[in-house]
């Protein structure tokens, strides 16, 4: 298992090694003790969530605020989506910057996206099964979301306009300005 710094360090690009033969192949697709050492704190991954789309659909931009703030480990079972991740934590180096991955069942890429980061995707094949790890359980009240086409943040979904499709409550999130964000000076790990 491969672990790569992205532009937003906190977030990490893990390939997980493949080994193929004639029956298939097998891959340790989590490893908890190599995630905590590139983390450099305990993780309690408590839930996992899979998600079905199909081409166009657009999900997010969305996160939990503290005390119920999720990391996740994001991987993609089927198809193909592009994965985006934003910094929102006020006083960072990297506040308001996103990053866009493409995670795919062939490049088995995996994403982990800290506390303090809103996440989002949108499904580039036909259909795509994402699944993700959190580390702390759903709060409806504890959720917050971006507006996934804010003009501030810019984000290039790949998906022509005529061809998004969206939520009725995805299409209701605020800006980026408006949106609550978390502190970077304030630990967000217990």
């Amino acid at each position: 298992m491969t672990i790569i710094l992205s532009a937003l360090p906190e977030v990490l690009l893990i390939q997980p090694k493949k080994f193929e033969d004639e029956r298939g192949w097998f891959k340790e697709s989590f490893r908890k003790d190599l995630l905590e050492d590139a983390v450099g704190h305990t993780l309690d991954f408590c839930q996992d969530n899979l998600s079905e789309s199909s081409y166009g659909v657009i999900r997010g931009l969305h996160y939990q605020m503290p005390p119920h703030a999720q990391s996740k480990l994001v991987s993609v079972l089927q198809g193909s989506v592009v994965d985006v991740v934003v910094d929102i934590r006020k006083g960072s180096p990297h506040f308001g910057e996103h990053l866009a991955v493409e995670l795919s069942a062939e490049n088995q890429k995996q994403l982990f996206i800290p506390r303090g980061f809103a996440h989002g995707y949108a499904c580039l094949s036909e259909t795509s099964l994402l699944a993700y790890k959190v580390d702390h359980y759903y709060n409806k009240a504890s959720e917050a979301s971006i507006a996934f086409d804010d003009p501030q943040l810019a984000i290039d979904w790949q998906i022509p306009n005529q061809h998004q499709k969206l939520s009725p409550k995805d299409l209701q999130h605020p800006t980026f300005e408006a949106a609550r964000h978390f502190d970077f000076n304030t630990p967000s790990y217990d």
